[in-house]
């Protein structure tokens, strides 16, 4: 499940065009007796890995945007043998009181393609009544590769994802880097009632973890080499990981990781190798992420 490769043909990448969005518009559109959900992301597309999302409802009838008491999100893929998965995603929405919207994150795993489809399935409550809806979407490849993510075991057994939020577009320079770290959350017990079932599916974005950071150009020319002035993920107040990358030139990157759990635990991840190697491709941790920018 991981956007990584085992081998970079680094020429045919290195001249890719990063574009960067930054508009919100409709990625989907459910009806639901009487009522239209509009759901927005960026550049009116869902790709694989990190998704912000942002729901709007409308009733058809006034037109008038309505305040939903609450609002449930949950995608669901199917594949191809019967399998029903889903991927880290906000379930309860959070309302934006002062743009009159609900907020969350999806995180897809996987694009859409003829073995798997994706569907989402929402909910909302208007005047004590429960709305259900659901549509088929489709999930894109993440052309840019500065937003990969990987999904991996930890050394505890657990199931986890991490993905890319920011930078967009790197510069030559000290770049913020964000990312989400996200937590499978085994069922405790079989399904029950209506599919689905969100026990089932549940994510949740884990706390005060630290991911230790060691960028390096893999790329044979470059010798694996490095920079100064990173700074590892740690966790901020809207549950994200915030930390400091240092690209020196323009090109191939691989972000290795080490990640240690809140009492320090490393779950995944390896040091590299600290010797400039010309000529041969750089060795990687075994939790890393390549970007191109």
């Amino acid at each position: 499940m991981s956007c990584t490769k085992e081998k970079t043909d680094y020429e045919a990448e290195i001249n890719t065009v990063v574009t960067e969005h930054y508009e919100f518009k409709e990625a989907a559109a459910i009806s639901s007796e009487g009522y239209t959900i509009s759901i927005e992301a960026l550049n009116g597309t869902f790709y694989k890995g990190y998704n912000e999302i942002r729901l709007k409802i409308t009733d058809t009838r006034t037109n008038e945007n309505i305040h939903a008491s609450s609002v449930t999100f949950l995608p669901v893929m199917s594949g191809a043998d019967g399998s029903n998965t889903s991927c880290p995603h906000l379930y309860d929405l959070t309302y934006n009181t002062d743009d009159k919207y609900f907020t969350g994150y999806v995180v897809f795993t996987s694009e859409s393609n003829t073995n798997r489809s994706w569907e989402l399935y929402t909910s909302f409550v208007v005047n004590n009544k429960n709305y259900p809806a659901k549509q088929n979407i489709t999930v894109q490849e993440q052309p840019n590769k500065n937003l990969n993510m990987t999904a991996f075991t930890g050394k505890d057994g657990e199931q986890y994802i991490i993905a890319l939020v920011s930078p967009q577009k790197p510069t030559v320079a000290e770049n913020e880097l964000i990312a989400g770290i996200y937590k499978f959350n085994q069922p405790a017990s079989p399904p029950s009632g209506s599919f689905p079932d969100p026990s089932q599916f549940s994510y949740t974005a884990v706390s005060n973890y630290t991911l230790q950071l060691d960028p390096r150009m893999p790329e044979p020319s470059m010798g694996n080499h490095s920079s100064i002035n990173n700074k590892d993920l740690t966790q901020q107040s809207d549950g994200l990981y915030y930390g400091v990358v240092n690209y020196t030139m323009t090109g191939n990157w691989t972000l290795n990781f080490i990640m240690l759990n809140q009492n320090g635990k490393i779950l995944k991840g390896t040091e590299v190798p600290t010797d400039f190697a010309p000529g041969v491709e750089g060795v990687k941790s075994d939790l890393y992420i390549d970007i191109l920018f």
